[in-house]
């Protein structure tokens, strides 16, 4: 990954707590931390992207395989700590969708855990929650921060995710406003990149048209979606670690550059791996997110954030990171 400007290079001399922090993000940001820092990952390695990685055995990292629903295991890891990173959550659609109970548990009984032990600990210089862009519901353009947030019909399953993550933002920023604690939330906007485990959208189409087979579209592919790289978001993260103006607020962070459909997205991954897969259109019979855009105004004024990798070239290094994976 790219590195950081130094005007917001990685803090220096720091403990970090990271939930959920062998996740795709999470990674990505111990890699851009670890050699100023200690960083201790407390994760249940459902989803183990860290293992992928040539620092994953650093010695300033300390792993604590737990839940984050472990108040104890929660407490033990963030004593000590000067920053708190919380990305634990059960992730990706299908998953959301096969297990809509543990999907809440994790969000609302992890978040409660992750907040109560930094307001009780205390000396916690910032507070970063992982929320979703999936707060805004089935219809997000350009969509800022003080927008309405919707949700999908009570009961339907698709909507348990970003009905507690919503729930977890409010959660955060009144510890923020009755205790004091400086948090922050992150609103990340469908981010991409090497490393990327589970079931997102441009890992499945990278991997396939890697391999050969075939690349599934759900309904008729035109949902339309901003694709974030990874390395963008990393940035905008470590701004949010380091700037005083992003406490208390809430931020979208993305880019609506990088917009179009997911057909025409699997589209442009064939073409940057030179793959002659077909693309096959399949049903999908649960509600959907149909167009999700966001409005990057707030990080632009507050955290001087810009995305600065363009879509073609995201996919060109994630194609090239995959491949290289899966030949070696």
């Amino acid at each position: 990954m790219t590195q950081p400007t130094e005007a917001y290079a990685p803090l220096r001399g720091k403990r970090i707590m990271m939930s959920g922090g062998a996740g795709f993000i999470g990674t990505s940001l111990i890699g851009q931390l670890v050699q100023e820092n200690e960083i201790v990952v407390l994760d249940n390695l459902r989803r183990n992207a860290l293992e992928a990685f040539p620092f994953k055995d650093h010695k300033n990292i300390k792993l604590i395989v737990a839940d984050v629903r472990d108040y104890a295991a929660v407490r033990d890891a963030m004593t000590g700590c000067s920053h708190v990173l919380h990305l634990a959550s059960i992730a990706g659609v299908d998953t959301v969708l096969k297990r809509p109970v543990e999907t809440m548990e994790v969000s609302l009984t992890g978040t409660m855990n992750m907040l109560r032990a930094a307001n009780e600990i205390g000396n916690i210089e910032r507070f970063v929650d992982f929320s979703t862009s999936e707060v805004f519901g089935r219809y997000a353009y350009k969509v800022s921060e003080g927008d309405i947030t919707s949700q999908g019909a009570v009961g339907e399953a698709r909507w348990t995710y970003a009905v507690s993550k919503l729930a977890t933002e409010h959660l955060c920023h009144n510890y923020y406003r009755q205790y004091g604690l400086p948090t922050v939330a992150i609103r990340p906007f469908n981010i991409f990149g090497p490393g990327q485990v589970g079931e997102g959208a441009i890992h499945h189409f990278v991997v396939r048209a890697v391999s050969g087979e075939p690349l599934y579209v759900h309904n008729d592919g035109a949902q339309i979606r901003s694709w974030c790289y990874i390395d963008d978001i990393v940035n905008g993260v470590l701004r949010c670690l380091v700037r005083d103006e992003a406490v208390g607020h809430s931020f979208n962070i993305g880019n609506p550059r990088a917009t179009l459909t997911i057909y025409n997205l699997a589209v442009e991954v064939k073409r940057a791996a030179g793959s002659d897969s077909p693309i096959v259109f399949k049903d999908w019979p649960h509600p959907d997110v149909e167009l999700r855009i966001p409005d990057i105004t707030k990080a632009r004024t507050l955290l001087e954030f810009e995305p600065k990798v363009e879509l073609d070239e995201g996919l060109r290094r994630t194609i090239d990171w995959y491949r290289a994976k899966m030949e070696g």
